[in-house]
C-alpha cells in the first residue's frame, strides 16, 4: 500500500513548476506559482513519460505473466551481452561512479560557481531524493524478488540501485549547474549511463533492471526538487531563520536529518 502511495506521488510530482522571485536565497525567496505555457506542459508531461516509460517496461519484463515479450527479449539480451563481453569486469568502478555527478556540483559548489539553490538547500534535496528514491527502490527489490543474472540465489536484481543513484545524483547536477553549465549537465549523465552499462556488462543486473533504475532515479531527484521551494515556505518566517537543519550520517550508512531550534 505504501508504494502505491509513493509511486503516483513521485510522477505527479515532477510536473510542479515553481518560480521564486529571488532563486538564489532559499530562505528569503518569495514563490509565486504560475500556471505552465502549452510548451512547457508539453516539455513536463514529455520528462515525466519518459522516466515512466523506462519502469513500466522493467516491471512488465519481471515475468512472463506480465509481458512474454518482454520477458524474452530481456534475457536474450543479456546472453547475446554475455557472448560479446563475457570477461567483463569493472573492477568497483561502478560503486564510485554513482557519486560522481554529486561530487562534481559540490566541486563547483566549493569553487564559488554559484548554482540554482544554495549549498545547504541543495544538500537537502539531495539527502530527502536518496531517502526517497532509496524506499521505493527497496519496497520494489522486496517485492519482485528479481533473481540476478549472475546469481539466482540473490533475488535483489529490480530495480538497479547503482542506476537509480546515478541518475539521482546526474539529475541534481543537471538541475543545479545545466542551465549555465551544458557540458556539465551531459558529462553528469553519461557518466549515469556509464554506471549502467557496466552493471549490465558486469551480468549484475538485467538491462531492464537499469531502464527502471534510470526512471525512479530521475523522478525522485525532479519531485523534489521542484517540491522544495514549496515545503520550505511552510514553516513560519520567524522560525525558518531560527531553525537549523543538519544532515546526519548513522553507521551502516543511514542517512537523516538533525533539526536545532534557538528560542
Amino acid at each position: 500500500m505504501r508504494l502505491r502511495l509513493v509511486l503516483p506521488l513521485l510522477i505527479l510530482c515532477t510536473g510542479l513548476r515553481v518560480q521564486a522571485q529571488v532563486p538564489v536565497a532559499d530562505s528569503a525567496a518569495v514563490v509565486v506559482v504560475r500556471p505552465l505555457p502549452p510548451s512547457s506542459l508539453r516539455s513536463v508531461a514529455l520528462r515525466i513519460a519518459v522516466p515512466s516509460v523506462l519502469v513500466g517496461v522493467g516491471v512488465l519484463a519481471h515475468s512472463p505473466r506480465f509481458n512474454q515479450t518482454l520477458y524474452e527479449a530481456k534475457r536474450e539480451m543479456q546472453a547475446e551481452t554475455r557472448e560479446i563481453f563475457g570477461g567483463f569486469n569493472s573492477h568497483g568502478i561502478d560503486d564510485y561512479t554513482r557519486h560522481v555527478p554529486l561530487a562534481v556540483a559540490y566541486g563547483l559548489m566549493a569553487t564559488g560557481h554559484r548554482g540554482e539553490r544554495t549549498a545547504l538547500g541543495f544538500t537537502l534535496i539531495y539527502l530527502a531524493a536518496h531517502e526517497l528514491d532509496a524506499g521505493v527502490v527497496s519496497n520494489l527489490k522486496r517485492i519482485t524478488a528479481e533473481a540476478r543474472p549472475n546469481n539466482a540465489n540473490d533475488l535483489t536484481s529490480f530495480p538497479s540501485s547503482h542506476t537509480s543513484q546515478a541518475f539521482l545524483t546526474a539529475t541534481l547536477l543537471h538541475e543545479q549547474y545545466g542551465r549555465q553549465y551544458p557540458w556539465v549537465s551531459v558529462s553528469g549523465y553519461a557518466v549515469a549511463a556509464a554506471t549502467g552499462a557496466m552493471r549490465v556488462l558486469g551480468n549484475k543486473h538485467w538491462a531492464t533492471d537499469v531502464l527502471a533504475g534510470a526512471g525512479i532515479g530521475f523522478l525522485s531527484a525532479e519531485t523534489v526538487w521542484h517540491l522544495y521551494p514549496v515545503l520550505t515556505r511552510l514553516l513560519p518566517k520567524g522560525v525558518a531563520h531560527k531553525l537549523l537543519v543538519m544532515p546526519t550520517y548513522a553507521a551502516g550508512g543511514g542517512t537523516g536529518f538533525a533539526l536545532a531550534y534557538q528560542p
